[in-house]
């Protein structure tokens, strides 16, 4: 059966453990949020350069096994907010969504209106998506407040945010160790790239655009240009 795989930057360029400033716990997805919020971050760790961001903010291993997409049809984007573009090239398809958080609705804003946190609770909700499987990264293992440490409570959660008809279309997963449980290439029919930017640390620009181009991604809307500039704030 083929999928739709879809992979946020951000189930690899993640946070440790008790970092209380960490976007991973809640943050929104402004202007500031992309890169300001990051030049603050890394303000307070006293240093000159994103280099120092590394030690709370780390890239996880695992996503170099994307690599073995190449070749099938891509697409790089700036948010989740952007993939019902993707959607609608491949619709009515189930979604596999590599995510540090399952998109699939939010407390806050208006529900109807296409956002980063809601994009697969709607694609469920209008038909564009048949199923969606959630699969958090194996580091959510040692976040006991992330998501995917505890796929019980984040299921409980769910219940207020989407009716059972379409609850019973979600599995939330875990992988198991780093670049596990991702499909095989022929079974594939498009991937989607999400930079994130909002959630994802400014070091980890370079990796995720090499990846980009590897794949051979199309663009949807351009990734958030952050490194020339901000690396330059954070220095004056």
């Amino acid at each position: 059966m083929s999928v739709l795989l879809s992979i946020d930057w951000d189930a690899f360029s993640g946070t440790r453990e008790l970092v209380f400033d960490a976007p991973i716990w809640g943050t929104r997805d402004l202007d500031h949020d992309r890169s300001g919020a990051w030049m603050d971050r890394a303000r307070r760790r006293g240093g000159q350069h994103w280099d120092v961001l590394e030690a709370d903010f780390p890239l996880y291993p695992g996503w170099e096994a994307l690599r073995a997409y190449a070749g099938v049809p891509a697409f790089v984007t700036l948010s989740h907010a952007d993939a019902w573009a993707w959607l609608e090239r491949y619709p009515g398809l189930d979604v596999l969504n590599l995510d540090s958080h399952h998109d699939l609705g939010s407390r806050s804003g208006d529900p109807a209106r296409l956002r980063p946190g809601n994009w697969a609770g709607l694609g469920l909700a209008r038909g564009l998506i048949r199923t969606v499987t959630t699969l958090y990264p194996d580091w959510h293992a040692a976040l006991p407040v992330a998501e995917g440490f505890d796929l019980d409570r984040t299921r409980g959660e769910l219940v207020d945010l989407l009716p059972d008809a379409l609850l019973d279309r979600v599995t939330l997963t875990r992988q198991a160790r780093p670049g596990a449980d991702l499909p095989d290439a022929a079974r594939v029919t498009s991937l989607l790239l999400v930079q994130s930017p909002a959630w994802t640390n400014p070091a980890h620009d370079p990796a995720f655009l090499a990846l980009a181009a590897e794949l051979g991604a199309q663009v949807l809307v351009p990734p958030y240009p952050r490194m020339g500039r901000a690396e330059k704030s954070v220095r004056s």
